[in-house]
């Protein structure tokens, strides 16, 4: 049964449009919604959760900035309209889980480095998208950056 609804979560590096062209190429082939998620980590997670000050304005600056960040990077792909944009707030792998619920979405396509080794006990975004997925997950290998 082709697949219906797509989601793709990205992280707004250029490693993202091969991820997002094969989206698309799916989505086209099954007719199916394709819709884009990036998640902003809330700065405590970076810290350890023990931060001694307001981290509030800073993380609305960030929050700011992934918003114009996920404009400008949908822009590169016309058919995706400022409602299959979501831009999300906490936990990638939760997030990413519950607007798949939320959204009616039978796939959620992932970029993954295929890492060996440490890095791959250490997990990585894609490998936690996996676990826990109210659907089918697509990880989309990328390229090692030179």
């Amino acid at each position: 049964m082709p697949y219906q609804h797509i989601l793709v979560a990205v992280d707004l590096t250029e490693e993202c449009d091969p991820v997002m062209q094969r989206a698309q190429k799916l989505a086209a082939s099954s007719h199916a919604k394709l819709s884009v998620v990036h998640v902003v980590e809330p700065m405590a997670m970076a810290f350890g959760g023990d931060v001694p000050m307001d981290l509030s304005m800073l993380q609305q600056q960030q929050f700011d900035q992934a918003r114009e960040r996920l404009d400008s990077f949908a822009g590169k792909y016309p058919k995706l309209s400022a409602d299959q944009r979501h831009l999300a707030y906490g936990q990638p792998r939760q997030e990413i889980h519950r607007l798949a619920e939320e959204q009616g979405c039978d796939l959620i396509m992932v970029g993954s480095h295929g890492r060996h080794g440490l890095a791959l006990l250490l997990g990585s975004t894609a490998n936690d998208v996996l676990h826990g997925a109210p659907c089918d997950v697509l990880a989309v290998r990328l390229n090692k950056p030179e």
